[in-house]
């Protein structure tokens, strides 16, 4: 009970509710077998009730008290890095940093055929990008309402993941996502928290025909805001909070042939707001908003042992109001990449990728930036090569590792390189992680 009360003072609104969803994913299976005791008939005799109290003993060891649609997992991940340059998940820069680890404990309870609870607690570190510790990644509730053998509609209600692309609602999980890294001119490990999940409420649904399979999420939500580099890369150590507003997101997906040919369109509105902390005698900034609208392009097309993946994304990005020295600005940056994966044998995969990034379309180069600010003009861009290879040493321990060659800085976390002016334009990574599921 001590973690759920740490966890349930780092949430913000809605708290509340979603405190009371992950209570209420945790505690029901107990709440369960507390009714099934209840409707027990009691036995008269003492052979009776001592076969009674052997039954349930032997009930609770090998857990038959758990109802049978709930399910429990977890992951464990340990990571290695080392850069030539810069700072990544720690102090990496020509060091070696284990600075980078996740744990995660998820389950689910089919309560009622349209009825599903589930909850993830995620411990995470990963250098000072993210120190935030145990946190709630989700905790929802999904009603379907109506189903029939090609159609599906129903409801999500609580911390639901985000539907962005085709790998942010997986992204946790190292054996869920392709590569250690997923592509960062997409998935910003940097704003991992803000992107994974938000607190709200979407309408879903399914629609199954000759011609391919077809499906769609719209919600309404507020943003989570617990990254410490997304405020640090705008205020710095300036004394004030972001919080949500509320905001909508919403994707459109088809499959064809059960998955053989995947593509996707995603269009949300962030709108989040910057409430500073006015301290006398100190220079404070002004009340401020961001608001961020990605719109993603998504196609996939999976062979036999290999894979073909590319994503595009136009990401338009607006501060307002918060005054000297955060200037008001509309951006509008462009992320690609496009990632060809093949299964040598059934033990071992390898990747290929490549990654771009600008920060604004209208100065690729930085230049405009570097001159009005006097910042290096490669932190607006990044051009990063992937090479990796992944080992399934047992169906539930997996090794993966990776090399990146990076031209520019624009996906790293400020938090992790407080001096632009030290870091390097042309840089290698190198990284290694063991995960293991249960």
């Amino acid at each position: 009970m001590t973690i759920i009360k740490n966890i349930k003072n780092k949430i913000r609104y809605p708290s509340g509710i979603i405190y009371m969803l992950s209570v209420i994913c945790m505690i029901s299976p107990i709440l369960f077998m507390d009714t099934l005791l209840a409707d027990t008939d009691v036995e008269d005799t003492t052979a009776q009730e001592t076969t009674k109290a052997e039954d349930k003993k032997d009930s609770w060891l090998d857990g038959s008290w758990i109802p049978q649609s709930v399910q429990i997992h977890g992951f464990l991940s340990q990571g290695f890095v080392r850069t030539t340059d810069n700072n990544f998940f720690g102090e990496s820069a020509n060091n070696a940093s284990f600075d980078y680890r996740e744990i995660g404990l998820n389950g689910s309870w089919r309560v009622i055929p349209e009825l599903q609870l589930s909850m993830q607690i995620v411990y995470r570190d990963a250098g000072l990008t993210d120190e935030e510790g145990v946190r709630i990644d989700y905790g929802f509730a999904d009603y379907s309402f109506y189903s029939t053998e090609s159609t599906l509609l129903g409801m999500k209600g609580g911390r639901v993941p985000t539907p962005l692309g085709f790998y942010n609602e997986t992204r946790d999980v190292l054996s869920t996502r392709p590569t250690i890294l997923l592509p960062q001119s997409i998935y910003f490990d940097r704003n991992r928290n803000i992107a994974l999940s938000a607190d709200g409420g979407y309408f879903y649904g399914e629609q199954r025909t000759e011609y391919g399979d077809f499906f769609f999420d719209i919600g309404g939500v507020v943003p989570r805001t617990d990254d410490a580099d997304a405020k640090f890369s705008i205020t710095g150590n300036l004394p004030g909070e972001f919080e949500g507003n509320p905001s909508w997101v919403g994707r459109l997906a088809y499959e064809w042939q059960s998955g053989r040919v995947r593509m996707s369109v995603t269009y949300g509105d962030f709108y989040t707001q910057y409430n500073p902390e006015q301290i006398p005698g100190q220079f404070n900034l002004q009340p401020g908003t961001l608001r961020f609208n990605p719109l993603i392009f998504s196609a996939q097309y999976n062979g036999e042992n290999w894979s073909l993946t590319g994503e595009y994304e136009l990401r338009r990005t607006r501060l307002e109001d918060f005054g000297f020295p955060v200037p008001n600005s509309d951006r509008t940056g462009i992320g690609y990449y496009i990632q060809g994966t093949y299964k040598f044998t059934s033990w071992m995969e390898g990747v290929v990728r490549y990654d771009d990034l600008v920060l604004d379309m209208n100065d690729k180069s930085g230049a405009n930036f570097q001159s009005l600010t006097n910042r290096p003009a490669h932190s607006q861009f990044a051009q990063d090569w992937t090479f990796g290879l992944r080992f399934t040493i047992i169906p539930s321990l997996l090794f993966s590792a990776e090399y990146h060659r990076v031209n520019g800085t624009a996906w790293l976390a400020s938090i992790e390189n407080p001096d632009p002016s030290k870091t390097k334009q042309r840089w290698d990574m190198y990284l290694m992680m063991i995960s293991y599921d249960f």
